[in-house]
C-alpha cells in the first residue's frame, strides 16, 4: 500500500472522522463504523486533506484536467483545498468550481460557485463519500449543461465497499451509469488491512473482536 495512502487512514482516525463502534447509518443500516468529513475542522486538517486528495488524483487521472468540481456543500471546501493543494504538489494550475443548492439572482448569479465551466473543460468531480449516488444524480446534468465537458471522473475519501441500490458498490454503480472512473484515496479494504490487530498511537484500533464485527457486517452489506 502506498505511504500516503497509510498515512491517510491515520489522519482519518486522528481527526475522529473514522469511528468505530455501533452506528445507524441513513440507510437505517447498523454499520460497526462510520465516516464523517465534517469532523475536519481546522486549517491544518484541510490542508493535509487537500494534500492527500491531490495525490489520489494526480495517481488516477494525472493532471490533464482543467476543473475540480465539489458539489455543494462537502465539496466545496474539498475542492477549494485540493485546488490549492495541487498547485503546490503539482505547480498545476486547476480551477474549482461548485454549485449553490439554490441559484442565485443577483449579484454573482447563476447556479455556479467558482470559475465557469465551458467548452472543452475536462472535469473531475470530489466528494467526501458516496452510499448511493443520489449527489452525482444531481451533479451530472449541472456540470453537463455547461456545454461540452468531459467529466474523467469521481474521486471520493473512503470507499465503503457496500451495496448500493443494487448489488454492485456506489462507486461500481455510478462507473457503470455514467462511463467515468469512480476511486478512492483508500477502501475499507485497505483500512483494515493498515489497522488490524497493529498498534497505532499506544492501542488497537481494529481488534479481532471489531474485525468480526466488520465480516459479519460485510456478509450482509459487502459487495465481492
Amino acid at each position: 500500500m502506498e505511504q500516503y495512502k497509510q498515512e491517510f487512514i491515520e489522519f482519518m482516525v486522528d481527526s475522529n472522522v473514522l469511528k468505530f463502534g455501533d452506528f445507524t447509518l441513513k440507510s437505517g443500516r447498523k454499520s460497526p463504523f462510520f465516516m464523517n468529513a465534517g469532523s475536519y475542522v481546522t486549517g491544518a486538517q484541510l490542508k493535509k486533506l487537500g494534500e492527500y486528495y491531490a495525490k489520489a488524483i494526480h495517481e488516477t487521472f494525472g493532471d490533464d484536467f482543467d476543473v475540480l468540481f465539489g458539489p455543494a456543500y462537502k465539496g466545496i471546501p474539498l475542492s477549494v483545498a485540493t485546488t490549492i493543494a495541487f498547485h503546490e504538489l503539482y505547480g498545476k494550475e486547476i480551477k474549482y468550481c461548485s454549485n449553490r443548492k439554490e441559484e442565485k439572482d443577483h449579484g454573482d448569479t447563476g447556479i455556479l460557485l467558482g470559475s465557469p465551466i465551458k467548452d472543452g473543460d475536462r472535469v473531475v468531480i470530489i466528494e467526501d463519500v458516496t452510499t448511493s449516488g443520489k449527489s452525482i444524480e444531481e451533479t451530472f446534468p449541472i456540470i453537463k449543461a455547461q456545454g461540452d465537458v468531459e467529466i474523467l471522473g469521481l474521486m471520493v475519501s473512503l470507499n465503503r465497499m457496500e451495496k448500493g441500490k443494487g448489488d454492485k458498490s456506489a462507486l461500481d454503480e455510478i462507473q457503470e451509469k455514467y462511463g467515468f472512473k469512480a476511486s478512492a484515496i483508500v477502501s475499507m479494504a485497505e483500512v483494515i488491512e493498515h489497522l488490524y490487530n497493529r498498534e497505532y498511537d499506544g492501542k488497537i484500533i481494529i481488534d479481532d473482536a471489531l474485525k468480526a464485527a466488520i465480516d459479519t457486517y460485510y456478509e450482509i452489506y459487502g459487495v465481492r
